[in-house]
């Protein structure tokens, strides 16, 4: 298992891949990260176990041939519009991965704790799973907070209750809202009169990055079916100005 951007030169994939053992599973993380001139070496061994490599510079320059183990490569992102027309149809099966579901992210943190030796009541499990954004890195992100927390202000012990102070100090409601989510909440409910409205505007009312909320706060605002996007904008569903009243926040 190798990173994207671990591998900055043609060298460096000509390493990995001549050190391949047959029948290998090569799998590449944030592959769209890959520079492209790494990219155009990862054809030929992709297509003919091959790797063609440029030696010396000028008119002294050789192409070398190398043959590579036959493999399997899997590559894993999650901005498939990043990975380059050329890549993308060289693999053979693209597959998208869905978010996880309330009960399997309890069953993770119920494996987390015990890999972190701490002790969590089952009622506190999905208290925590419910603010884990569907994300298991989030879900183990929320366990080891709140097992902190149970630590200075409990026994160590995880609880309902201490559960629910910690996400309270974390500023997390029970959606699994951060103080941001809100304050994008706000701006298109109040500021906006539940919008539409666009990017640039809400960027600038918030004090966020454009790209911040693009990848970051809008899939999970949108999949709580909080906001809508429409040709004019962000609009506000009837189910956030539910949400958010009551809600203080520091923008209003």
């Amino acid at each position: 298992m190798v990173s994207g951007p671990s591998i900055e030169k043609p060298g460096d994939l000509a390493a990995i891949l001549t050190n391949l053992e047959p029948g290998t599973v090569l799998f590449i993380d944030e592959i769209h990260r890959l520079p492209k001139t790494v990219e155009e070496y990862l054809y030929p061994a992709m297509e003919d176990f091959k790797l063609h490599l440029v030696l010396g510079k000028g008119p002294m320059a050789k192409i070398m041939e190398l043959e590579v183990p036959k493999f399997t490569l899997i590559g894993a992102t999650t901005r498939m519009s990043a990975v380059s027309g050329p890549l993308r149809s060289r693999f053979g099966a693209n597959f998208t991965l869905n978010f996880y579901k309330i009960e399997e992210i309890e069953k993770i943190l119920e494996r987390s704790s015990k890999v972190l030796q701490v002790e969590i009541e089952e009622k506190a499990l999905p208290l925590i799973a419910k603010c884990s954004r569907f994300t298991p890195r989030t879900a183990n992100h929320l366990l080891k907070r709140v097992r902190d927390f149970a630590q200075v202000e409990g026994k160590g012990i995880i609880t309902p209750e201490i559960t629910k102070k910690a996400l309270d100090y974390l500023e997390i409601d029970n959606m699994g809202l951060t103080e941001t989510d809100r304050r994008i909440l706000q701006a298109v409910c109040v500021k906006f009169n539940g919008g539409p409205v666009g990017l640039q505007a809400l960027a600038a009312s918030t004090a966020e990055e454009e790209g911040a909320i693009l990848e970051i706060y809008e899939p999970y605002l949108m999949r709580l079916g909080f906001i809508t996007r429409s040709p004019r904008g962000r609009m506000a569903t009837n189910r956030a100005f539910e949400h958010i009243k009551g809600k203080k926040t520091r923008l209003f």
